[in-house]
């Protein structure tokens, strides 16, 4: 009997799930020639991708600092707008460490939250718009004219799928009002 595609992955990954305790097995596609591919990116959340990509290591602790892990490994899906580590570096000198800080749980969830829409959009979609309302409660102005803009922060690097939602790698904190 010759295995191919879905079922081929799926039996080769069997004695992985098992050890694992039965987690569910990466999604496999195959082609017209019974090769299986897997998309690893689209497989992981927004937070495993993010601590892997290595760039956001400030924004993951504040994630987990704020409280919002589970949040955003939920099933979504979430558009987030992911400041890099350079972004937060352009803060004030102390001004991430003061977030971090156990009592300043609730500003740093908001300043979050203010990076995440509810959803999953595209560049191509965010580009034709002109605003979109936050997690937070309040809208980004959305600018397309030189690349795409939020709130006058750089979307350096788009389309990060994810198996939640989207990543869109912006060059600035953006701060509620």
């Amino acid at each position: 009997m010759k295995l191919t595609g879905s079922l081929l992955a799926m039996v080769v990954s069997l004695p992985l799930v098992l050890a694992c305790g039965g987690a569910t097995p990466p999604a496999a596609s195959g082609d017209d020639k019974g090769e299986t591919k897997t998309d690893a990116a689209a497989q992981k959340d927004i937070v495993d991708t993010a601590v892997e990509a290595g760039q956001f290591k400030t924004l993951v602790a504040a994630v987990k600092a704020a409280g919002l892990v589970e949040t955003l490994k939920g099933p979504g899906p979430f558009t987030v707008f992911a400041p890099t580590d350079e972004a937060f570096a352009k803060l004030p000198a102390g001004t991430v460490e003061d977030l971090l800080k156990p009592e300043n749980k609730d500003k740093l969830a908001g300043i979050l939250t203010f990076h995440v829409v509810s959803g999953k959009v595209m560049a191509a979609d965010a580009a034709k718009l002109t605003s979109a309302k936050m997690v937070q409660g309040q809208e980004i102005t959305i600018d397309a004219a030189d690349g795409v803009k939020v709130n006058g922060a750089k979307v350096v690097k788009a389309d990060i799928e994810t198996s939640n939602g989207v990543i869109h790698v912006i060059d600035t904190v953006i701060l509620p009002k």
